[in-house]
């Protein structure tokens, strides 16, 4: 966004989006899901993350799904709902749902690691591009039956795409939160190179979840 776009706005339209991003990131729905459901708390089992690929260590399949499909769609409805207003907004609105998603203030700044809220932003923002990053994703998890990689190459992609279209300001943000989704699977990183990283499907103790 430029100095000019952003005195149009006002700094309390930009604290609106701020505002509004973040409260829809730090929903924790996989940590709800599971409550209500009668699974207790996401965070004792697995590798104590909230997001979906842990929700899934359950045994339940359908809740897995569901948490990450929220995941996704606050992402989505964070943006949108922003767009509707100012789309350069949208952008700032995309940043704090994801930072929202990753440090909900009201799990001690402890979420999940940002994966399906990315793609939520992205459907938002640029839908084709979503459609390359889940193409991209099915393949290497196919040839790879690596979640964790999957997503990392994915999420390299994503702004290689968005530059490669002339979206300059998109692919800026997704390339920072691409940087933090490298950050976020740091531990993750170390296990694929150690060799120790689960893979889809197995059931081990492995702290791997995204």
């Amino acid at each position: 966004m430029t100095e000019t776009a952003l005195n149009q706005v006002g700094p309390m339209a930009i604290l609106a989006a701020l505002v509004l991003g973040y409260f829809f990131g730090s929903i924790p729905f996989g940590l709800l899901l599971t409550k209500l459901t009668g699974h207790g708390d996401i965070r004792s089992i697995g590798s104590g993350n909230i997001g979906a690929t842990n929700v899934l260590r359950t045994g339940n399949k359908k809740l897995a799904a569901a948490t990450l499909l929220l995941d996704v769609l606050k992402g989505t409805a964070a943006v949108l709902i922003v767009s509707y207003f100012n789309k350069d907004l949208a952008l700032i609105a995309g940043f704090s749902v994801f930072i929202g998603h990753i440090y909900p203030v009201w799990l001690g700044f402890k979420g999940g690691k940002g994966v399906a809220t990315y793609l939520g932003i992205l459907i938002g923002l640029a839908w084709p591009v979503a459609l390359i990053f889940i193409a991209v994703w099915i393949v290497v998890a196919l040839l790879t039956r690596f979640s964790s990689l999957s997503a990392l190459i994915a999420t390299i992609v994503a702004p290689l795409s968005l530059y490669m279209q002339g979206e300059g300001k998109t692919a800026l943000l997704f390339t920072l939160l691409t940087v933090i989704i490298f950050y976020t699977h740091r531990t993750n990183i170390q296990r694929l190179i150690n060799g120790t990283e689960s893979k889809i499907g197995e059931k081990n103790s492995n702290k791997a979840g995204q």
